[in-house]
This record gives structure tokens, sequence and C-alpha cells, in this order.
């Protein structure tokens, strides 16, 4: 440990530097590090990184997925979730079949179990990569968050799929009512511990005398309790995370502070980077390793890497039909809700658009790495070595191809210019403050009528002049008390108009988040 301990401090360092030069080149930054970490690995003399397969789940998947329930758009989610599910599940599964039928015919000694195995742990696209990239390629909010949502459940089923692909090459097997049964356990059981901790876990934050810190060390541990609870039933731990994840995400103004919620923003923000950067890297560093595996396979490197460009033409050929038949569906059964203002050309161009965003990434590397080295019986587990390496090189493929041309589609196509055509952001943004300052404004006048505080005709008569301009007097106990309290009927108001489907729940988040810095501003002339 001391010895790797240089190499992974430099490995963090490499992270920032690859991050930078990312934002400078305008190019998502799992692409670069993934480069990098290929690069590395065949450095001489540098430590070899060796990841626990029994380890590889718990440590990375539970965090990253809880992050990703609570950066999520749940007004999105539930707006678009017909086709966030047809993606995350239906997709999800017709691209592992396609790639088990190809596996089973086309690569020697493949079976059925053993391509669905490997269509289970390829299937899934990331959703760091694809946050990634969107930060630099302007699309609608609806197409934000079909992608996001996707990529938030899709792991969940696509777990499911290796989860019983492994069993069935283990045991040689595949009983279909037992299946249906564990599926179904599996589902209904993941869901309820995700529901259940994150309603305990809330309640322990509300009734505790918890501060920022203690929050924020809670909300570290509290994905990796429940995703190791629902694998203690056998059931589906990403599930629960992802449901417990969405469950107190929705209720982070119940139970989190002012405080709490802008430090913790900072300290998870930070947290992420280093993971997700970490786990990109280690998916360069592993291929010796994997190459290793194929020689003492006895596995020629040319017949390894014509299996993987074949898993991979399959994996985004099956996305891509997909895609198209999604929208010839939502077209035949939901006309009503089809895209509107774009010509013939538009509507069938973009499910090629949505087809070419299947980076994979991180699931798909723990996936594979969490094979095990044997089967019960102490005999190798068949083709681990090619499993491996047909998954490199989907990852390096996927992200390196599909990540830098998307961009450049999505610009040459012209096809989200239509974003030009909604209430342009500048004037939504306007419109949610000018409505939280008139609320502001009827909330002082109440006061003022009720005679409730001695502070409140004052605040009035200058609130335009002296609050809006951060002058008023915050070390006055009486006016901070009543712009403290201000601030919370603020964050109330902005949650309730966040009903109203054309304003970008980001946008109110951001400014709950400012909110809650002014509010941390007021409160550091308490100490």
């Amino acid at each position: 440990m001391h010895a790797h301990l240089p190499f992974l401090l430099a490995l963090v360092a490499a992270i920032v530097l690859l991050h930078m030069l990312a934002n400078k080149l305008r190019v998502a930054y799992p692409i670069l590090l993934v480069l990098a970490g290929l690069v590395v690995a065949f450095v001489p003399s540098l430590p070899r990184l060796h990841v626990d397969p029994e380890l590889i789940f718990f440590i990375f998947l539970p965090p990253l997925l809880f992050e990703a329930a609570w950066s999520i758009s749940y007004k999105e989610l539930r707006r678009w979730y017909r086709i966030i599910c047809s993606f995350a599940f239906l997709v999800v599964f017709f691209s592992a079949m396609a790639v088990a039928l190809v596996a089973d015919q086309l690569i020697p000694g493949f079976t059925l179990a053993l391509g669905f195995l490997l269509g289970g742990i390829v299937a899934p696209p990331d959703a760091v990569s694809v946050g990634a990239l969107t930060r630099f390629v302007r699309i609608p909010r609806s197409t934000r968050a079909v992608l996001e949502g996707e990529s938030l459940l899709n792991d969940a089923s696509a777990l499911i799929i290796f989860r019983f692909a492994l069993i069935a090459v283990g045991t040689g097997r595949f009983i279909w009512q037992d299946a249906a049964v564990d599926l179904a356990w599996m589902v209904a059981c993941g869901a309820g511990i995700g529901l259940l901790s994150g309603w305990l876990f809330v309640q322990l934050h509300r009734r505790l005398p918890t501060d920022a810190t203690s929050d924020i060390a809670l909300t570290v541990i509290e994905p990796y309790c429940m995703y190791w609870a629902a694998e203690q039933v056998h059931s589906s731990g990403v599930l629960a995370v992802v449901i417990g994840g969405l469950f107190m995400a929705n209720r982070r103004l119940l139970f989190l502070n002012s405080s709490s919620r802008v430090k913790g923003h900072s300290v998870w923000e930070s947290f992420m980077f280093i993971l997700n950067g970490l786990v990109f890297l280690i998916i360069g560093l592993q291929l010796p390793d994997i190459v290793d595996g194929l020689r003492a396979a006895g596995i020629p490197l040319s017949d390894a890497i014509t299996y993987s460009l074949l898993v991979t033409g399959v994996l985004i050929a099956a996305r891509i039909i997909s895609a198209y038949a999604a929208m010839a569906a939502t077209l035949l059964f939901r006309p009503q809700v089809a895209p509107r203002g774009r010509t013939p050309r538009d509507r069938w161009l973009l499910p090629l658009l949505l087809g070419w965003t299947g980076m994979r990434g991180v699931v798909s590397l723990a996936a594979a790495l969490s094979v095990p080295l044997a089967l019960e019986d102490g005999t190798a587990f068949p083709h681990r070595s090619l499993i491996l390496f047909i998954t490199f090189v989907v990852i390096l493929l996927t992200l390196v191809m599909q990540g830098l041309t998307l961009p450049y589609l999505i610009g040459r196509s012209k096809l989200f210019d239509i974003v030009s055509q909604e209430e342009p952001e500048e004037d939504v943004l306007h419109r949610v403050r000018q409505s939280a300052h008139e609320h502001a404004l009827g909330f002082l006048q109440e006061k003022t009528r009720a005679g409730s505080h001695p502070q409140a005709a004052y605040l009035v008569e200058h609130l335009q002049k002296k609050v809006a301009a951060g002058t008023f007097d915050p070390r006055n106990s009486h006016t901070r008390a009543l712009m403290i309290e201000l601030l919370e009927q603020q964050r109330q108001h902005l949650v309730d108009i966040n009903r109203d489907p054309g304003i970008d729940e980001e946008l109110i988040h951001q400014e709950i988040y400012l909110i809650d810095l002014e509010e941390e501003r007021l409160r550091l002339y308490e100490k």
C-alpha cells in the first residue's frame, strides 16, 4: 500500500490536470482520462493497479448512483417517464439480447448464457460520460432529461440481466419461472428498501441534533447502507440506491438546512470528481492485465479485436434501431407528445442522434471486473479474459468515437436549433426572480399589517434599495432574523412555482442555492 501511495497521488494530480485540459479543448473529460490511463499503463516500471472484483461494485457504484439521483430533475423524470423507462429497460434488454445472439453464433466457445452476460455488461450507457458531454452542446431540456433519466435507471436493468446470466453460466441451466419470481423480488424489494431507507434517513437527519459536518458525513455513508441492505436479501442494491436517492433528493429542503446544503454541494462535487476520474483512469490502466489474460488463454489479439469491433457495432445498431422504434411507437400511439415544430427530416434524424449517445463507462467496467475468476466448482470462469477485453474496447470506442463526433453531428445537423424557439433562459430567470421578489414584498407587507415585527415596515420601504443591494445592517438581530425568515419564504415560493412545466428545475435549484448562500452570509453575524 505504501509503495502505491505516490502513484495514487500522482493519478489524482493527473485527473485535475486532464480535467482542465478537457475544458480547454471542450471535450468530455472521461475521453482524455481513459486515453491517459491507456498511455500510463504501458510506461515501464510503473506499478499496476489490481482492483478486487468483490469490492468494485460496493466502492464505486453506490455514491455515483446516489449523486446522480440528487442531480436529476425529478419533475422532468416524472414528465418523460414512459420514454425513459423504455430506454432504460426495453432498449437495454434488446441490446443485451442482440449481443447474446451474435456472440452465441459468431464467437467460438460462447454460449447463449455467456452472451447475455456480456450483453448485460456492455448494454447500459454511462451517466458520467453523457453528463460531461452535454456541458459543451446545447440540447433541449426534454432530451437532456431523457438521457439523464435513462442513464440513472438502466444500471439496475443491466445488472439484473448480468446477475441472472451469471447464475446461468455457473449452474448451466436457466429456469424461466424461477427467474421471473427472482426478478419480481429484486425489483419490488430493492425499490421497497430504497423507499424505507430514504424515509429512515430523512427522519434521522430531522430528529438528531446534526450540524453541517455530521449531515454531510451521513449522506456519504447512506448510499452504501442502502446498497448493502438490499444486497443482503438478494434484491437490487442499485435500484435501492436510485429510489432512496430520489426520495431524499425530493425532500432535501425538509431535513437539510442551508449550511448543510451549501457545504454538502461542494464536498459531493469534489468527491464525485475524484471518484469518476479514478474509475476512468482505471479503465485504461487495466489493459495490460487484460492482454496478459488473453495470451494466457491462448486467444489471438487480432481475433479479440475483431470480436470487440463486432460487439461494438451490434450495440450501436441496436440502440439506433431501438430509438427509431420508440419514435415510431410515439407517432403511432401517442401523437400528441411527438416533437412539434420540426421538419420530417429533423423528426427522423433525432433518433439517430439519440442512438449515437450510448457511451459506455463506469458500470460496464465495474460489472466486467466483478466477473469471478472461477466457478463454484473451482474451474476457471469461461472466457473471462475475452469478456474483459471486449468490454474495454467497447468503452474505449464508444467514448472516443461517439464522444468526439456527437458534438460535431449535433452542430452540423442544426437539429437542436429549435431550442432558440423556446422562452430564453434569461427571460425565465427574470420571471422567476420577479415572482420571488413580489412574494417577498407581500410577505413583508403582511408582517407590517399584522404589526408582528418592528422592522417590517422599514424593510418594505427600503427593500429594493437596501435588501436587493445588500446594504442593510446585518448586525441588527431583529432585521437579520426577519431577513432569514424572508429567505425561507422565497425558498418555499420557488418550490411552488417549480410546478410550472415551462420552468427548468435546474434553474430553480440554482436560485435556491443562491438563497442558501445569502442565508449563510447572514448567519456569520450570529457567531
